[in-house]
């Protein structure tokens, strides 16, 4: 159990560990009126339950799930993770924003609708 809580915190304060599981992380940028207003959301989910989330608007980890209360705790008692992840805004969102600009924001087409 040592390992695992090295690797994955939150596998190793699971109740039952599943002989097959998935872990994955989301990151998502939210922009609003263009870049004047931007979101950063660093989700982390278990077995398709989100558990922890980072969110720029709070500038910290919260716990969705119980199971993400110690990870949460953790990171946001590293000065330097949340530091990096507040930077995210600027160096990812916006970055990225200008970088796929031209061929999502700017190409509009009329909705063909027909009732």
């Amino acid at each position: 159990i040592v390992m695992l809580m090295v690797l994955c915190p939150p596998l190793a304060w699971a109740r039952e560990i599943q002989p097959h599981f998935l872990q994955y992380h989301k990151g998502e940028c939210h922009f609003f009126n263009g870049t004047e207003r931007v979101r950063l959301l660093d989700r982390h989910f278990y077995n398709g339950e989100e558990y922890v989330r980072f969110d720029s608007d709070w500038g910290e980890y919260r716990a969705v799930t119980e199971l993400g209360r110690p990870s949460a705790e953790h990171w946001n008692s590293q000065k330097e993770i949340l530091e990096r992840r507040r930077a995210e805004v600027d160096r990812v969102c916006r970055h990225n924003y200008g970088v796929g600009e031209s061929f999502t924001v700017q190409r509009r087409v009329e909705p063909i609708v027909t009732v």
